[in-house]
């Protein structure tokens, strides 16, 4: 009976912990923060030996701040809401503030832990932080999304008379993220990928320049200056002007005279061309 009632209870907590909403995200948080006094008390027990017995101011000390945050939690709500909000403005409104009230109470938690350990410390056992623990650790049961939470923060937001849709704000989707675990997992994400990006244009760079280099080694120069492809081997002679270009002279050939061209007068042949004119005889007299 009692273990069918606790794995129902897990089930549900289970289900509620990863619902893509408002709601789970708030789970998240919480839950996130539940285990991290274990870490704390561990390297306490470290730093003083594992002793219990600590003076008695310690205790007073870490005791007294422990209550006062459980008495601050749980009297501590949201501010009501301002009158002639409409449903969209009430359902912002209502889930910020309880954003916020969640993220005091988890702070209001881990407060006595930290004067905790410092007392522990301090006088030299662990009875401080334990004392400290066991009043902060039911703490985070007030932080959490319960029904019972939610109820009360949606009743003192509604003490001016103005609607709080508060469940219909828990209800709004909302990422799966856990606190400072999913943006460090895509930090390293980016990481690896500009590892991979950097690596890969490394790479190409290398194959630029082999290729580079293995073009470089196939146009040799020879002597001349010319490349390998272009230069005329020392066996075959080279090729004459005379027998690419016809009636380009010879490169051992005399230079011959110019020939003379003979100039006319335009007047000249102008009479050459002209018609002879008739013979005129003279007039007889008569």
């Amino acid at each position: 009976m009692v273990v069918d009632r606790a794995g129902k209870l897990y089930a549900r907590l289970v289900a509620a912990v990863q619902r893509p909403t408002e709601s789970g995200q708030l789970w998240r948080q919480v839950l996130f923060y539940l285990p991290a006094p274990i870490p704390i008390v561990g390297l306490v027990a470290l730093i003083v030996g594992g002793g219990f017995s600590a003076p008695g101011v310690t205790i007073l000390l870490s005791g007294s701040v422990a209550v006062a945050a459980l008495l601050l939690a749980v009297v501590v709500q949201p501010t009501p809401l301002p009158e002639g909000l409409s449903a969209e403005a009430s359902v912002r409104r209502s889930l910020h503030r309880f954003r916020q009230i969640t993220a005091l109470r988890i702070a209001l938690a881990l407060a006595p832990i930290a004067v905790g350990a410092g007392a522990s410390i301090a006088g030299g056992g662990l009875f401080p932080l334990l004392a400290a623990l066991v009043l902060a650790w039911p703490q985070l049961v007030l932080a959490s999304p319960t029904f019972f939470t939610i109820t009360r923060a949606r009743r003192a937001m509604e003490g001016w008379g103005t609607k709080a849709y508060l469940w219909a704000a828990l209800a709004q989707p909302a990422p799966v993220e856990w606190p400072f675990v999913t943006r460090g997992a895509a930090r390293v994400r980016e990481w690896k990928a500009e590892r991979v990006r950097r690596a890969a244009e490394a790479g190409s760079r290398e194959d630029d320049d082999a290729s580079s280099a293995r073009a470089d080694d196939d146009t040799e120069l020879d002597p001349s200056g010319l490349p390998e492809r272009l230069a005329v081997p020392s066996a075959e002679p080279k090729a004459e002007p005379a027998n690419l270009i016809p009636g380009f002279p010879a490169a051992g050939a005399a230079p011959t005279a110019a020939r003379r061209i003979p100039r006319t007068s335009p007047g000249a042949a102008r009479r050459k061309n002209r018609p002879a004119r008739p013979v005129q005889r003279p007039k007889t007299k008569s």
